[in-house]
C-alpha cells in the first residue's frame, strides 16, 4: 500500500465549507449552500485518490481549496505537515509552485488568444522560472512528456485548431511545466469520449511513475476510480461517507449511497451485500 511506504503529503482536518446565498427579489430567504461538512482526509505521497460523487456533492470546492482557489471557513489544510490556510506573499508563491490543477473544460481553461507555446510557458514567466532559451526548451519536454511529439508541430498553434483530446494533453503540459508534487484533476476525461479518456488515464500513470506526482482525481465515474486511483473516497453532501482501497470500495461497499453510486455505472454489475462486483 502507498500509505505504508509513505507519510501523508495532504492532510485536511475537519474542513468546512458554505457558500453565502444572496437574497433576491423573487427570492428573499434563499437558504446559505453548505458545500464541505467537517471533511478530514489524508492523501499519501506518490498515491492517486480518487474523490468520487454525484454532482454538487462538494468534490470540485473540495480540489479548489487545496490549490487555494476557495478559503475554507473551518479547519486546517496542511501540505507536506505546512499548515497552508493563511500562506503569504513567497510562501504563497512557492506553494503555487508546488500545487497545480487540471481543469474539467480545456477549451474554457484555455485561452483562445494565447499560441500553445504561450499557454505552457506562461507559469514560468509568472514564476520567473528560466531564460528565454530555457523556457522553450521546457515547454518542449512538458509537451513531450504528455504525448505531444515533435513539440515543434504545435508550439504555434491555438486551441481551437486542436482536438479536445490535444487541448486536454496542453492543460495537463501547462499543470506539469513547473513540476509539481501534488496535482488536483477535477474531471480531466469527462468531456472525451472512452477511448481518448483512457489514454490520458494511461497519460496520469505515467507521470505519477515518472514524476513521482500525487494526484487528488475527481469524478463522479466509479469505473473510472477503479481503473486509475490506489483509494477512494466517497463523497455524498458535502461528507466523506466512505473510503478505502479502489477494490474494496467496489468490491464490498459498506455505504448505501456508494451501492447506488455502483448501480448507476451501466458497466458494474453489482450482486449485494457479501458478493463480488465486477467491472
Amino acid at each position: 500500500m502507498v500509505e505504508a511506504q509513505n507519510g501523508p503529503m495532504v492532510q485536511l482536518k475537519g474542513i468546512s465549507k458554505t457558500y453565502k446565498s444572496r437574497s433576491s427579489f423573487f427570492n428573499g430567504s434563499a437558504e446559505d449552500v453548505i458545500a464541505l461538512k467537517n471533511i478530514s482526509v489524508e492523501i499519501f505521497k506518490g498515491e492517486i485518490l480518487g474523490l468520487v460523487g454525484q454532482s454538487g456533492s462538494g468534490k470540485t470546492t473540495m480540489g479548489r481549496l487545496l490549490v487555494k482557489l476557495e478559503k475554507p471557513d473551518e479547519g486546517s489544510i496542511r501540505l507536506e505537515g505546512q499548515q497552508i490556510n493563511r500562506l503569504k506573499w513567497r510562501a504563497l508563491k512557492d506553494f503555487r509552485m508546488k500545487v497545480q490543477m487540471i481543469f474539467q473544460d480545456p477549451y474554457q481553461s484555455l485561452n483562445p488568444h494565447l499560441s500553445i507555446f504561450d499557454t505552457i510557458q506562461e507559469p514560468l514567466i509568472i514564476h520567473g522560472v528560466g531564460t528565454r532559451q530555457e523556457k522553450r526548451m521546457k515547454v518542449i519536454k512538458s509537451m513531450e512528456a504528455v504525448g505531444m511529439s515533435p513539440a515543434t508541430d504545435y508550439l504555434n498553434r491555438y486551441p481551437h485548431q486542436l482536438s479536445g483530446g490535444q487541448r486536454q494533453r496542453v492543460a495537463i503540459a501547462r499543470a506539469m511545466v513547473l513540476k509539481p508534487g501534488f496535482v488536483v484533476a477535477d474531471e480531466p476525461t469527462s468531456m472525451l469520449d472512452a477511448t481518448i479518456a483512457i489514454q490520458l488515464f494511461r497519460l496520469l500513470l505515467d507521470i505519477r511513475e515518472r514524476f513521482g506526482v500525487t494526484f487528488l482525481f475527481i469524478t463522479h465515474n466509479l469505473a473510472a476510480a477503479r481503473y486509475l486511483c490506489d483509494r477512494i473516497a466517497v463523497i455524498q453532501n458535502g461528507e466523506i461517507v466512505e473510503t478505502g482501497s479502489a477494490e474494496d470500495i467496489i468490491r464490498k461497499p459498506q455505504h448505501d449511497y456508494t451501492r447506488k453510486l455502483i448501480a448507476a455505472q451501466p458497466r458494474f454489475e453489482y450482486g449485494g451485500a457479501g458478493t463480488n462486483s465486477k467491472f
